[in-house]
């Protein structure tokens, strides 16, 4: 009989460090090709595209930090993956003509810099960009679900971040957006090796840019 436990999703990484994965799940493997994309939003969304549009040529300061949950596994491994989705992102973007990226100093809500210290930052920086996007990573992994048996799955890889974003000078706020960006579905199982992708993706649905290039 199935328990409730085992209805709740099952978070990979639990079950096993990142180092010692098979290289199947490390490639990212996927069971059967079902895998679909889901996104859920809380909050204050930006009335237009986060990115440049047309003829505009804007520049971006991108401040990001994590913010794990308290029993969250694999820390650094989970760091890493969203360090390199962001830089990827936003390296050969269109998004925005420039773009400086920095790491926030501290994990967790209650150790980011308050909105004004953040857009004192901004304002500070030389040259003083258009924009100010300040991205909190909340999740970044795989999970798994058994439905019933280790037969039937339902799996897939997830995204859980909160985007602020102000325009500059007069730091006038754009959006403050929670986002849960899903990719996966019944039979399938992803691996880490997709998490920095995932990441970049997940961001390219919160800033409205369009699709990847190719």
């Amino acid at each position: 009989m199935t328990s409730a436990a085992d209805a709740e999703p099952r978070r990979a990484l639990r079950r096993r460090r990142w180092p010692v994965a098979p290289l199947v799940l490390a490639a990212g493997a996927v069971l059967a090709a079902c895998a679909t994309t889901s996104i859920e939003t809380t909050g204050t969304q930006a009335a237009a595209p986060l990115c440049q549009v047309g003829d505009q040529r804007l520049s971006a300061l991108v401040l990001w930090a994590p913010a794990w949950r308290v029993d969250q596994k694999d820390r650094a491994q989970r760091e890493d993956a969203a360090r390199q989705g962001i830089e990827s992102f936003f390296a050969p973007s269109t998004c925005y003509a420039k773009v400086e990226v920095r790491r926030l100093p501290g994990t967790g809500d209650a150790g980011l810099p308050t909105d004004a210290a953040l857009l004192s930052m901004a304002r500070d920086a030389s040259p003083r960009p258009d924009r100010l996007l300040v991205i909190t990573v909340h999740e970044l992994g795989p999970v798994v679900r058994l439905l019933g048996s280790a037969a039937l799955v339902e799996g897939g890889t997830e995204v859980v971040l909160q985007l602020k974003a102000f325009g500059l000078p007069a730091g006038t706020p754009l959006a403050d957006t929670r986002w849960h960006w899903r990719d996966g579905g019944a039979l399938v199982v992803k691996g880490t090796g997709s998490l920095p992708q995932d990441m970049a993706s997940a961001l390219r649905q919160a800033l409205g840019a369009g699709p990847a290039p190719r």
